[in-house]
C-alpha cells in the first residue's frame, strides 16, 4: 500500500499552496503598511536603500510570516478545504470509503511540515535575522538598545556574590562595586571599590579593572586589609549578562536560548522568564500548526448552504482567540508567577480539546 496516493498529494498540494499563497498576500499588504509608517523615519536618518530592502525588510519578511503562522494555517485549511466540499469533492471521498481518519493524512503531514519549517525559521533563521533587523531598528528608526543598569546582584561563582549600584555602557564602568566571597556559608572576603571598567582592550573576557579598591580578608578572628588605587583582575561577568535589550531574546537561537537562562539561573538573576517564554513558544507555537489543521478541517468538510463565508468567520474568529490568548497567557507569565511553560502551552491545551470535540462531532 503506498503511504501518499495521488489524491493525498492532491491536497498537499493543495494546502502548502493556499498557506504560502496567503503569507505573501498578507506580507505584501503588511510590508506596504509597514513603509508607509517608518518611511519618515526613513528619510530623517537618510537610511540607504540597499539597507532598508537587504538588512530590514528581508528579516521583516520571515520574522513576521512565523508570527502569525497559525493564522495563514487555519485560513489555508479553511478557504481550500470548503472549496473541496462546495465542490462536493468531498462529498466524492466520503462515497467511496474514505473516513474521516484517513482524509486527515494528507493534513497532518502538511501540518508536520509547516511545524517543521516554522520551528527551523522561529530557532535557527530568524533570531540571526533578528540581529540585523533590530540592528537597523535601532539606527534607523528607534532607539532601543539598554544603555545602564542599577543594583546588579549576581553570582558570579559559586559563593561568589558580585554587586554593581549603578553600570553606564557608554564607558563600560560600573560604580560602588563590591564582591563578597564566602565559605561555608561565611564571609571570607570582602571586596569593595568607587569604580569597575570593563577592559575591552587590554584583555580577553572577564578583565575588570577596579579603581579605589580595598580587599578585607576575614581569617578566624584576623582581619587584613588591602587597598589600592587601581587593580587589573579576573570577574566572570560581562555588560552582556546584566544589560539586557529590549526583544532580546528573539536573537538567540534555541540552544543559545537554553545556555543563556541556565546561566542566568545558576547566577541568581530572576528576570529570565520573557526568554523562558521565547524558548517554549518556538515549540509550542510549530506544535499549534497540527491542532489548528484539525479545527479548520472538521469544521469546513461540511457543504454548507452559505458557501465558505461562515466557516472563514469562524476560522478567523478562532485563530485570532488563539493568538490572543497566547500573548494573554504570556503577559499572565512575565507579570505574574504562572511558569513560562505552562502560560506558553495552555493555549495548546485548550484549543486540543475543543479540536478533539469538533472532530468527534464531524460527519465521518
Amino acid at each position: 500500500m503506498k503511504l501518499l496516493t495521488r489524491l493525498d498529494r492532491y491536497i498537499i498540494v493543495k494546502f502548502l499552496g493556499t498557506y504560502f499563497f496567503s503569507i505573501a498576500l498578507i506580507l505584501s499588504i503588511a510590508v506596504v503598511f509597514d513603509i508607509n509608517e517608518h518611511i519618515d523615519n526613513f528619510v530623517e536618518h537618510n537610511a540607504p536603500l540597499k539597507s532598508i530592502i537587504f538588512e530590514f525588510y528581508l528579516n521583516f519578511i520571515p520574522y513576521f510570516a512565523n508570527l502569525f503562522s497559525a493564522l495563514f494555517v487555519f485560513i489555508a485549511v479553511i478557504f481550500f478545504t470548503s472549496k473541496l466540499a462546495e465542490n462536493s469533492e468531498i462529498i466524492a471521498m466520503f462515497s467511496c470509503g474514505m473516513s474521516l481518519k484517513r482524509l486527515m493524512r494528507p493534513y497532518m503531514i502538511s501540518a508536520a511540515i509547516i511545524a517543521l519549517l516554522s520551528y527551523g525559521l522561529s530557532s535557527y533563521v530568524i533570531p540571526k535575522g533578528s540581529i540585523v533587523r533590530l540592528e537597523f531598528s535601532e539606527k534607523y528608526i528607534k532607539k532601543k538598545k539598554v544603555d545602564y543598569a542599577r543594583n546588579i546582584q549576581m553570582a558570579v561563582e559559586p559563593d561568589v556574590i558580585a554587586y554593581i549600584e549603578r553600570y553606564e555602557d557608554f564607558n563600560k564602568t560600573g560604580y560602588r562595586f563590591s564582591l563578597d566571597k564566602f565559605d561555608d556559608k561565611k564571609l571570607v572576603s570582602h571586596l569593595t571599590a568607587r569604580s569597575i571598567t570593563y577592559d575591552t582592550i587590554g584583555g580577553g573576557q572577564y578583565k575588570w579593572k577596579l579603581k579605589d579598591y580595598m580587599i578585607r580578608n576575614l581569617e578566624g578572628q584576623r582581619e587584613i586589609i588591602t587597598s589600592g588605587k587601581s587593580m587589573d583582575t579576573i570577574i566572570a561577568m560581562e555588560p552582556a549578562d546584566f544589560l539586557i535589550a529590549k526583544n532580546q531574546q528573539e536573537t538567540m537561537t534555541s540552544p543559545e536560548l537554553s545556555t543563556y537562562i541556565a546561566k542566568q539561573k545558576a547566577r541568581g538573576i530572576a528576570n529570565v522568564k520573557e526568554f523562558e517564554i521565547e524558548y517554549h513558544k518556538r515549540i509550542a507555537m510549530s506544535f499549534a500548526a497540527f491542532i489548528l489543521t484539525t479545527i479548520g478541517l472538521t469544521l469546513s468538510c461540511k457543504k454548507t448552504k452559505g458557501g465558505m463565508g461562515l466557516n472563514l468567520g469562524i476560522g478567523l474568529g478562532l485563530s485570532f482567540s488563539y493568538i490572543l490568548f497566547q500573548t494573554v497567557s504570556s503577559t499572565f507569565s512575565v507579570n505574574g508567577n504562572m511558569h513560562p511553560m505552562m502560560a506558553v502551552w495552555i493555549p495548546n491545551i485548550l484549543y486540543t480539546i475543543i479540536a478533539v470535540f469538533l472532530y468527534m462531532k464531524a460527519p465521518k
